[in-house]
């Protein structure tokens, strides 16, 4: 019987970070397009960019999982187990980017991203029920299998116009926004600062309200109402936040973590994108190529960081020796 040689490193789930950051700037340009006639081709470069990221991805961490054993016990854990939606929550974002070029095949694979992501955000959400999780264990990476799950799923069944569905993902997203947010806020104000590892994840905090705001614009049109108030004056808030934890954040080794920022971050700027439209602000087409220049440099400096850091062996963990000793699963 043969066995899979383990690698030296830990793949975690938050590599898939990168194609969900990747997709959250294919986003951002695709909305520029709608909204000031801008380009196409970023958007459709990036939108390819991010499927081959997530597929390498997969490749590389799902042969790292297996050699080091640690198939059956990923999705449980409790520190990484959340990030593992992201495996889930991109193909839906790239099943509608596939939409207009080949429908049926679009919809064919936002429809088993979207039962995957709702299943396993309700075993998730089961596990953290049933488990003995302490508060001091969570992050804002909860967030993502029911927060971000639920809430682009509603804004990528709009695009597709699905208008029920879209409002059914919304509540979906919504209300367990308002659940795990309250938790994850005693934790942050009550325990004890996150491990160094986890400090990036603080970025997520800012997406719930601007990610349910770019998902309002979908499914009411681009029109400015109540919902859209609401949504960005949370939005503004934690945005203000973030500036503040800005000190925090430059003093961070730079790790897999780092991606946080990145599709957070890119979905601030493309509810900016939806507001300037919406208020008609004079300038609109000079800020919206300026936002689009901030979110593509800081993505590509991201980029040339993390290949860095992969040149000189610094940017993935090492294994535990007892990991890499692990048989294959």
């Amino acid at each position: 019987m043969t066995s899979t040689k383990a690698s030296p490193y830990r793949l975690a789930p938050n590599l898939f970070g990168i194609g969900f950051g990747i997709a959250g700037l294919a986003q951002l340009w695709s909305t520029a397009a709608d909204t000031v006639a801008a380009p196409a081709w970023p958007a459709e470069f990036l939108w390819i960019l991010a499927a081959l990221t997530w597929l390498v991805t997969l490749a590389a961490y799902l042969r790292n999982v297996v050699s080091q054993g640690r198939l059956r016990t990923e999705v449980a854990d409790p520190t990484t187990g959340p990030f593992t939606a992201l495996i889930v929550i991109v193909p839906m974002m790239l099943g509608v980017a596939l939409a207009p070029h080949a429908r049926v095949a679009g919809e064919v694979v936002f429809t088993v991203s979207l039962v995957l992501t709702a299943a396993l955000g309700g075993w998730l959400t089961s596990l953290w029920i049933r488990s003995d999780t302490q508060l001091q264990q969570w992050h804002p990476g909860y967030f993502l299998p029911t927060v971000a799950g639920g809430l682009v799923a509603a804004a990528c069944s709009a695009a597709l116009g699905w208008a029920t569905l879209a409002h059914v993902m919304f509540g979906y997203g919504l209300i367990c926004w308002f659940v795990l947010g309250s938790i994850l806020l005693l934790r942050l104000f009550t325990q004890p600062m996150l491990a160094t590892p986890l400090l990036p994840t603080m970025a997520i905090e800012v997406a719930p309200p601007v990610v349910a705001g770019n998902a309002w614009f979908a499914m009411n049109g681009g029109r400015l109402d109540l919902g859209a108030e609401i949504l960005a004056g949370y939005a503004v808030l934690m945005v203000l936040v973030q500036i503040g934890l800005t000190s925090t954040y430059l003093r961070l080794p730079f790790g897999p973590g780092h991606w946080a920022f990145s599709f957070s971050y890119a979905a601030v700027l493309t509810n900016g994108v939806h507001w300037l439209d919406v208020e008609h602000v004079r300038g609109q087409k000079e800020l919206t190529y300026l936002a689009l220049a901030v979110a593509t440099l800081a993505l590509a400096a991201l980029a040339a960081r993390t290949v860095l850091g992969l040149t000189r062996r610094s940017f993935l963990p090492r294994a535990a020796a007892a990991a890499v000793a692990a048989p294959a699963g």
